[in-house]
């Protein structure tokens, strides 16, 4: 008898590896069709100076994971102060304070990418 638990694992580091493994054939069938049009190759490692897309990831996670430490913060007291149940206090801070991170977010990459062009 299969358990259910054990089947999870396996399928889970499989879906991350052939996730991972389609990104990478796709970019490099991507890159070997600009080089067969006669592309520069320094259009792979080039960009612009000074901005990055993992610095964008970084600050959208951080924003993100701020706006949910203060919903959780803001919820608990709603339910220990403001009469809500617990229920309607926790989900609704925490989404709302998760979009405002992400919004915050949205906005300071947009001044990033203006105060460089």
């Amino acid at each position: 008898m299969i358990h259910s638990e054990l089947v999870i694992i396996p399928v889970f580091f499989g879906t991350i590896f052939g996730i991972y493994y389609l990104f990478v054939t796709a970019r490099n069938k991507e890159r070997m069709a600009l080089i067969e049009k006669g592309a520069d190759a320094s259009i792979f490692y080039g960009g612009k100076k000074g901005f990055s897309s993992t610095k964008m990831i970084v600050l959208n996670l951080a924003l993100l994971l701020v706006g949910i430490g203060a919903g959780i913060f803001v919820g608990g007291m709603m339910y220990e102060y403001g009469g809500l149940e617990e229920e309607i206090a926790m989900p609704g801070a925490i989404f709302l304070f998760a979009g405002l991170g992400l919004l915050a977010s949205f906005f300071i990459t947009k001044k990033m990418h203006e105060s460089e062009s």
